[in-house]
């Protein structure tokens, strides 16, 4: 049995100050970091004490801090990697939110969605950023341990799912997989038919509490 738990990291300064995500390096705000500490007593509480737990997160601030959070509890620590990072929106990082949308084409209903230009200098294409995400979620696959956390963004939950469930990456043009920041999405794969279920997307009932502080 294996169980992956995939945190899309709470709220951080660029939510609130109406700028672009992305690659741009925001922190959590006093709330996100209330929302981080709820989002790892949360997995504790999940976890069986005496179970073998692996970390890994994207490298920018705010996931970082979040998956903090969750080492300290766990004893344990994060595996950065870049590759989990949010979809890098070019030369718009760190810009009003604005200025993105005034220049920002987006995907046609019907034709080429994957590697689509939209209009942004830098910008990666869905299959640039499918890409990655996919290989980093193989990786971490091909470890033997049986409760994984990744922290990562809420875009890159998109392709952590399609790759659990082994959907062809030219197929996920399409796909979205949504939820709320600071949420807890859980994984599970069973040892005798090792179908891949999706227990849960996009929980916040943990955030409850952290929210009430």
């Amino acid at each position: 049995m294996r169980t992956l738990y995939v945190v899309t990291h709470p709220e951080a300064t660029h939510h609130v100050e109406g700028v672009v995500g992305g690659w741009h390096d925001s922190q959590l705000t006093p709330a996100g970091i209330r929302a981080a500490v709820s989002i790892a007593q949360a997995l504790r509480a999940q976890i069986p004490n005496s179970a073998e737990v692996e970390l890994f997160s994207s490298d920018l601030q705010r996931t970082l801090r979040t998956a903090n959070e969750v080492a300290e509890l766990f004893g344990v620590m994060p595996n950065l990697d870049r590759r989990l990072r949010e979809k890098s929106y070019g030369e718009a990082g760190g810009k009003p939110q604005e200025w993105l949308d005034q220049r920002f084409i987006p995907p046609p209903a019907v034709g080429e969605r994957m590697e689509h230009d939209e209009g942004i200098e830098g910008s990666e294409t869905k299959a640039a950023w499918a890409q990655r995400i996919y290989a980093a979620t193989n990786d971490i696959l091909h470890h033997p341990c049986e409760h994984q956390i990744i922290v990562t963004h809420g875009g890159c939950l998109t392709f952590v799912v399609a790759s659990w469930i082994k959907m062809p990456i030219e197929s996920a043009d399409y796909a979205s997989f949504r939820a709320p920041s600071g949420s807890i999405t859980t994984l599970r794969e069973d040892d005798f038919f090792h179908n891949r279920q999706v227990v849960s997307l996009g929980d916040t009932l943990h955030l409850d509490s952290a929210q009430a502080d």
